[in-house]
């Protein structure tokens, strides 16, 4: 069925195939998605998480390896048509490719063991359906970031600490392509004349590209994976990154419809604590979500997912993340959530913050919440607004009411660290104050940091009417009173 040459009705080899080819790069015209995690989630908790079962160790790959798989696959491309191939499902088109493999194995007369030919089969699959090397770290749960820096050198993220994979790449081209077929699944390239690009994969993990000339060495890939369980803020508390309090709180926040940013560094986890906030959401408000790449993960049955789109080859066609939120402005919105605010858009997202849509959330890069307010106002200022630094900090002001800090602790670990109302105005200077806070006491013997959230004896935050409103003043003076004792 898919042999070019000599093959029976069964689509096997029935005669050996021709003289070994330099090794090629499988292309195909539509590459069948690879098994993935159903459900996604960001990998990057904030929170160190409990060591998970260890994988299944693979004996490290040597050079003769790398060189009997290269001339295996090179005679499964001269063997077989991939043009039907990718007219089979995932599980059809795997069985074959791995049928005719065996076959070669046989005919070449390669000496291996049975583990070693069941990698070899697995990793040639993964190379014409999949995503190739990736694909084992892709299946890992307890991975939260994927650095490929060339085809030799692969850094994994496990438990905050980053450490080197003994995975790699036949070579750069095939780097290369596996970055294009990536993402080409969500319609954009990645080449010489566009050689940065943003992406995703099917489960909503987040993917960046940088290909040559701009990176020296080979494409340096990075992807940000998503857990296949959504975490929820009780496993926060378990984990130790808030309290019971603390998170009871930030239930509170959510439910009442405070306008909220969340700031951290690279990894600190905002995403992962953006969705955990948009589990409060009631299921009959209209949310609509505006991203670079769409990430966040939504449970709520009204939910319109906006994202935004690069240029063309011709330099034109660009939608951003302004013209999103403009745009989401005439959909009837209750709540805007922005994924990560970089540039002025910062700007509209405030405006609309301000005129009618409470509870709209977004993260930003900083850290501290003070730190947060002041990259606010740069930003508007990058923008090429020219208003009094007086009314931008006005602006501010009324339109934000809870800046939540996330960071990732020296030990892996993460941690919200604040929990800050803007309150107002005094002069030109934007007034804060700290609900929670969490201070550093130290380490143990491990290294681990060891640390405690503390109330700031605050009873009576700014936001208590709008709580009230919502019936949800006791709770929240309840909860202040216990974090306030401790």
């Amino acid at each position: 069925m898919f042999g070019k040459r000599g093959n029976d009705s069964t689509g096997r080899i029935a005669s050996p195939p021709p003289a070994m080819a330099p090794p090629a790069v499988a292309v195909m015209e539509r590459p069948a998605a690879p098994v993935l995690a159903e459900t996604a989630r960001e990998a990057a908790a904030l929170v160190r998480q409990p060591a998970p079962p260890a994988p299944r160790k693979r004996a490290p790959r040597t050079e003769d390896y790398y060189d009997t798989k290269a001339q295996v696959f090179s005679a499964l491309i001269d063997t077989i048509d991939l043009s039907q191939l990718a007219k089979l499902d995932g599980e059809s088109a795997r069985e074959e490719i791995r049928d005719i493999v065996n076959d070669i194995i046989t005919i070449k007369n390669f000496a291996m063991s049975i583990s070693e030919q069941e990698e070899l089969l697995e990793d040639i699959c993964n190379d014409v359906l999949g995503y190739g090397p990736l694909e084992p770290l892709l299946a890992r749960d307890d991975i939260a970031d994927i650095m490929v820096n060339g085809a030799g050198q692969t850094f994994i993220e496990v438990n905050g600490k980053t450490i080197e994979s003994d995975v790699r790449f036949r070579d750069n081209a095939q780097l290369l392509s596996i970055c294009q077929r990536i993402v080409s699944q969500v319609g954009r390239r990645v080449d010489e004349s566009s050689p940065i690009c943003d992406a995703r994969l099917p489960d909503g993990s987040r993917v960046n590209v940088i290909a040559p000339p701009l990176a020296i060495d080979g494409a340096a890939l990075t992807i940000r994976k998503f857990k296949k369980d959504k975490l929820k803020l009780d496993q926060l508390v378990r984990f130790g990154a808030v309290t019971p309090e603390g998170a009871v709180l930030l239930q509170i926040i959510g439910r009442v419809r405070c306008n909220v940013v969340i700031s951290g560094g690279t990894g600190s986890g905002k995403t992962t604590l953006l969705n955990c906030l948009t589990a409060y959401i009631d299921a009959d408000e209209r949310v609509i979500t505006c991203e670079d790449t769409a990430e966040l993960q939504l449970q709520q049955p009204h939910v319109v997912r906006l994202e935004t789109r690069p240029p063309n080859i011709e330099g034109e066609g660009e939608i951003t993340m302004r013209d999103l939120i403009k745009n989401c402005l005439r959909m009837r919105p209750e709540r805007i959530i922005v994924g990560e605010v970089r540039g002025a858009e910062v700007f509209d997202l405030l405006q609309a913050m301000n005129t009618g849509h409470d509870g709209s959330m977004g993260t930003i890069h900083a850290n501290t919440p003070r730190e947060c307010l002041a990259r606010m106002e740069s930003m508007i200022a990058m923008g090429g607004y020219t208003l009094p630094a007086r009314t931008v900090r006005e602006i501010i002001a009324g339109s934000i009411d809870v800046i939540i800090q996330a960071a990732r602790l020296r030990d892996g670990s993460r941690r919200i660290t604040h929990i800050t109302e803007v309150v107002g105005m005094e002069g030109d200077v934007i007034i804060t104050q700290d609900l929670m806070r969490y201070e550093i006491e130290g380490e143990d013997a491990v290294g681990k940091i060891v640390g405690r959230h503390k109330g700031s004896g605050i009873g009576r935050p700014h936001f208590w009417d709008r709580a009230r409103y919502f019936n949800e003043d006791k709770r929240l003076a309840a909860t202040l009173d216990t974090m306030n004792k401790e």
